[in-house]
């Protein structure tokens, strides 16, 4: 079974190398929309793959720090990347070009480290990113797997070459999520007492024989 979250966030960029003129040589934006799709192994035991109101936290804040943001990548030259800082008091470097191929690639990974290093209290610890889509425009989207995301190919997503912004990080709920994450850090989901009692309790599924 698959579930959708949906996230919205509005960022500038500009795509180098590409066919377009209008997308490699001017910054423009755009009005994004994030899929985020989880599966799990088996249900929870509230019967879901994982909560909703779980996804309002850590994912969250790490997709609301594009927000008004100026995406670039880390290889842009030095002025450009100091046009960015000096004029944006939120912005993300990135190790790789933000496309929306290569976007939906970061947000799978941050979104499955999140994923790993959480706590899971409620026999929802097998739940995981199916995979993302990034919708660029009306008509455009792309659409990250769990092979693409890790794909070296394609540019390895190293997590500590994401930048954000010192603004961007001040208007998450928790400013230090991303040092958290990057430290280790565990989050905890909330503790939940049962109840009704129900044979839906988290336990592995049976192997038919």
């Amino acid at each position: 079974m698959i579930i959708r979250k949906l996230y919205r966030f509005e960022a500038s960029h500009i795509v180098r190398n590409c066919s377009s003129d209008r997308c490699k040589y001017s910054v423009h934006g755009h009005s994004f929309r994030c899929e985020l799709l989880l599966t799990a192994d088996r249900l929870d035991r509230g019967q879901m793959v994982y909560d909703f109101g779980l996804l309002k936290g850590g994912v969250k804040d790490f997709l609301d720090g594009f927000d008004h943001a100026s995406l670039f990548w880390d290889k842009e030259e030095a002025s450009y990347i100091k046009a960015m800082k000096d004029n944006s008091k939120r912005w993300v470097s990135l190790p790789v070009s933000p496309t929306a191929e290569q976007l939906s690639r970061v947000i799978f990974v941050a979104a499955q480290a999140l994923l790993d290093n959480t706590v899971k209290t409620n026999g929802d610890d097998t739940a995981r990113v199916h995979s993302v889509i990034l919708h660029e425009t009306e008509t455009g989207y792309a659409q990250c797997f769990r092979q693409d995301a890790y794909d070296a190919q394609m540019g390895e997503i190293d997590l500590k070459e994401i930048v954000f912004s010192a603004q961007a990080r001040a208007e998450w709920s928790d400013p230090k999520m991303w040092d958290k994450l990057l430290k280790g850090v565990k989050f905890e989901n909330p503790k939940i007492e049962p109840q009704i009692d129900s044979p839906f309790t988290g336990k592995p599924k049976s192997r038919a024989r």
